[in-house]
């Protein structure tokens, strides 16, 4: 899936991409799920999706029908990329259903608490559910972004079970000692650390201390 070495301007393979990191070149092409529920929070996949490059990773797009509604409160015309391949929830033949499938990390974004209660359950009577159970089993990324607040009892135990299963639950809290100055600006303070944990950062992510970022930031 990777390689490094020396700056080259070979591809590896049908899809790749140039990440540099600090004194070396390092080519990444991954497969990815990116999914999201009925929560609030549209903007979080939004921007999600902006920041990956679809030309180069492999993107299934998953949207249940609440999220879908929520998209349309939400935004006014919220469209994928257009190289984001997009599926029913209830489609069960799409690949990252099988655990013999080979994908690199499934992202909800936002997950709403049934969600998480679903998954924390074991449940698998959608494609989206079957496939988080998939990536936990076979011991792949999941990443959950619930937006709810605040939690009940029940919530923090299922966000406990999905720990303990190997789950990274990220709830959408952002920061703010980047100074962000829109509302773009303060979702992305979360979509960097997603994007951290898929392990696609990016380079323009403001990060504590590293006075360069900010002003690579200011730059552009």
């Amino acid at each position: 899936m990777t390689e490094s070495g020396a700056a080259t301007t070979g591809i590896i393979g049908a899809t790749c991409c140039r990440i540099i990191c600090r004194s070396y070149d390092l080519f990444v092409s991954m497969k990815l799920v990116i999914a999201a529920t009925g929560a609030s929070g549209t903007i979080y996949l939004q921007r999600l999706l902006a920041q990956i490059d679809c030309s180069v990773h492999e993107v299934h797009l998953v949207m249940s029908a609440s999220a879908s509604d929520v998209a349309k409160q939400e935004i006014d015309d919220f469209k994928a990329p257009s190289n984001v391949s997009q599926h029913s929830e209830n489609d069960m033949s799409v690949p990252f259903v099988s655990g013999s499938a080979r994908f690199d990390a499934m992202v909800i974004v936002p997950c709403s608490m049934a969600t998480l209660g679903r998954i924390a359950s074991g449940s698998s009577d959608s494609a989206l559910l079957r496939a988080a159970d998939v990536f936990l089993k076979e011991r792949r990324k999941l990443i959950l972004v619930p937006r709810e607040t605040p939690w009940n009892l029940i919530h923090a135990r299922n966000v406990v079970t999905l720990l303990e299963a190997g789950a990274i639950v990220l709830p959408a809290i952002p920061s703010f000692y980047s100074r962000p100055d829109s509302i773009a600006a303060v979702v992305d303070t979360v979509v960097w650390r997603i994007l951290d944990q898929i392990g696609l950062p990016n380079p323009h992510t403001y990060r504590w201390r590293e006075e360069s970022a900010l002003a690579n930031r200011k730059k552009h």
